[in-house]
C-alpha cells in the first residue's frame, strides 16, 4: 500500500524539526478558510483552536490577504532604516481601540517579545528591578518571559537561573482556590497574599511592575473576580508600580470586547498584544502612555523585523474587519449561546466541574468523582471530537481544561454543529 502524502510530511517533520516543538495533532493541512481547515487527505475540520486564538476572524480572511498582497507590491521590510505608512497607520488604529491612556507603541514579532519589551520598559523607566507575576500565568518562553511564566514548571525546567527579582502571587482561580477557600467564603485571600509579598519579600518601592493576564490563558481559562483586578489596579497606583496587562491571548475581540481589560474597567500602564492582532502574520505590540514612553531613551530597545510592513497592513485590515463586520457583537452572542449549552451539559454529567469564560474564550474543566482533575476523560473527548471533524485543544496545569476558542465570525449553525459534536463525544 503506497504511503500517504500526509504520512510522508509528518515523517519528514519528525526527522527535520526539533522534538522540542510539539504539535497538537498529526493533521497535515493543505488549505484553510474561515472556520475550516482541510487536510492533504481531503478531510475537513472545524478549527475551534483558531491557531491558538490567533485566527480571530477566521483563516485566510480575504480583506487581510488583499491588504498583505498590496503591501508586498511596494515594501516588505524596513529594519528601522526608514519610516513607512502601514506602521504609523496601525499605531493610530491601536490608539483608537485601546484604553485612552495607551498612546504610543513598540512593535515586535511575538507575544514573548512584547512581554520582554514591557518588562524592560518598566525597569528602565522606574529605576526599580522587582517584578510580580501570578501562579498559573503564561507569558512566553524566552528567558525573561519564562521567568514570569508558572502555568507549568516544565516550561522552566533546566533553564535556571532565571531572571532575578521575580515574585509569584496566587492567581484568583476560584474553582480551585489556591488559598483553600470555597467560592462563597472567599475574602480576597489571594490579594492579601500579594500584599504579604510586599511586606515580607520585597518593598513596594523596589517593584517595577506587576504583570497579569486579565483572563488566565494557558493556565486554565480562568476569569478572575472583578474586585481583584480593581484592588490590584489601586494598589499599583498607590505604590507607583506599573501595571502590565498581558492581552496576548485575550485581545482583539476574543472575549467579546476589544480587550479583556474592558470587562473589568482596567486601565493598565502598559498593554501587551499579539496573536489576533494580524490574523496570523507575525506581529505584536506593547503600548503605554506618551509620558511613560518618553522616558524610554533612544536605543534602549530595538528590533529588526518588528513592525514588518506586511504584518502591519494585515493588522490594519484585521481591525477594519472587526469594526465593520459587527464581529464583537457576534462573539458575545455566540459565546453566550455556547455557555448556555455547556452549562446544560454540566448539569447532566459530573465530569464537567466548571464551564467558564467570556465571549469566545471558554474553558470546560473536567473532573473525577472526587473533584480532582480528569485529563483522561478530556483526552478521550478530544480524540472523539477530532474523529468527528472538530479540533479542540486543552490547557491547565493538569491538561484537564478544554479550550473553546473558535473564530469570532463563527455562525449560529456552525456553533450548533460544533456543540452537537462535543455533546455527542461527552456522552458516548
Amino acid at each position: 500500500m503506497p504511503e500517504k502524502k500526509t504520512d510522508k510530511i509528518v515523517k519528514k517533520a519528525q526527522r527535520l524539526l526539533t522534538p522540542a516543538l510539539v504539535f497538537h495533532s498529526e493533521i497535515t493541512v493543505k488549505r484553510a478558510s474561515g472556520l475550516y481547515v482541510t487536510g492533504t487527505d481531503g478531510r475537513r475540520y472545524m478549527d475551534f483552536s483558531s491557531g491558538l486564538a490567533t485566527a480571530n476572524i477566521g483563516h485566510c480572511p480575504a480583506p487581510v490577504i488583499k491588504a498583505a498582497k498590496r503591501q508586498m507590491d511596494s515594501l516588505i521590510h524596513s529594519g528601522c532604516i526608514f519610516y513607512y505608512e502601514s506602521e504609523v497607520e496601525l499605531a493610530e488604529r491601536l490608539a483608537r481601540i485601546t484604553p485612552d491612556n495607551i498612546e504610543m507603541f513598540f512593535f515586535s514579532n511575538s507575544g514573548a517579545e512584547a512581554v520582554e519589551g514591557a518588562i524592560k520598559l518598566a525597569r528602565h523607566t522606574t529605576g526599580r528591578q522587582g517584578i510580580i507575576s501570578f501562579t498559573g500565568a503564561f507569558h512566553g518562553r524566552t528567558l525573561g518571559a519564562v521567568s514570569l511564566t508558572s502555568s507549568k514548571s516544565w516550561y522552566r525546567r533546566r533553564y535556571h537561573p532565571l531572571l532575578p527579582s521575580v515574585y509569584h502571587s496566587p492567581y484568583p482561580y476560584c474553582f480551585r482556590c489556591p488559598m483553600g477557600k470555597q467560592r462563597d467564603m472567599c475574602g480576597m485571600d489571594c490579594f492579601d497574599y500579594l500584599k504579604s509579598i510586599l511586606r515580607h519579600q520585597i518593598a513596594p518601592d523596589e517593584v517595577a511592575c506587576v504583570i497579569i493576564e486579565p483572563i488566565l490563558g494557558e493556565g486554565g481559562y480562568v476569569v478572575p473576580p472583578k474586585e481583584f483586578l480593581s484592588s490590584l489596579s489601586k494598589l499599583c497606583s498607590d505604590e507607583g508600580i506599573l501595571l502590565i496587562a498581558d492581552e496576548v491571548q485575550t485581545g482583539f475581540g476574543r472575549t467579546g470586547e476589544w480587550f479583556a481589560s474592558n470587562h473589568f474597567g482596567l486601565k493598565p500602564d502598559i498593554m501587551v498584544m499579539a496573536k489576533g492582532i494580524a490574523s496570523g502574520f507575525p506581529l505584536s505590540a506593547l503600548g503605554a502612555s506618551r509620558s511613560l514612553m518618553s522616558k524610554w531613551s533612544p536605543g534602549a530597545h530595538g528590533t529588526t523585523f518588528g513592525g514588518n510592513p506586511v504584518s502591519c497592513a494585515a493588522a490594519i485590515a484585521t481591525i477594519d474587519t472587526i469594526e465593520k463586520g459587527r464581529v464583537l457583537e457576534n462573539a458575545r452572542a455566540m459565546g453566550a449561546y455556547a455557555m448556555k449549552r455547556l452549562k446544560a451539559m454540566q448539569k447532566d454529567t459530573p465530569s464537567i466541574g466548571d464551564a467558564r469564560g467570556l465571549g469566545m474564550m471558554i474553558g470546560i474543566e473536567f473532573v473525577k468523582k472526587d473533584g480532582s482533575p480528569d485529563k483522561k476523560t478530556l483526552d478521550k473527548i478530544m480524540a472523539s471530537c477530532l474523529s468527528k471533524g472538530l479540533i479542540i485543544v486543552e490547557c491547565g496545569i493538569d491538561k484537564n481544561v478544554a479550550r473553546f476558542m473558535p473564530p469570532l465570525t463563527t455562525t449560529p449553525a456552525q456553533m450548533k454543529k460544533a456543540l452537537d459534536i462535543f455533546e455527542e463525544a461527552l456522552f458516548e
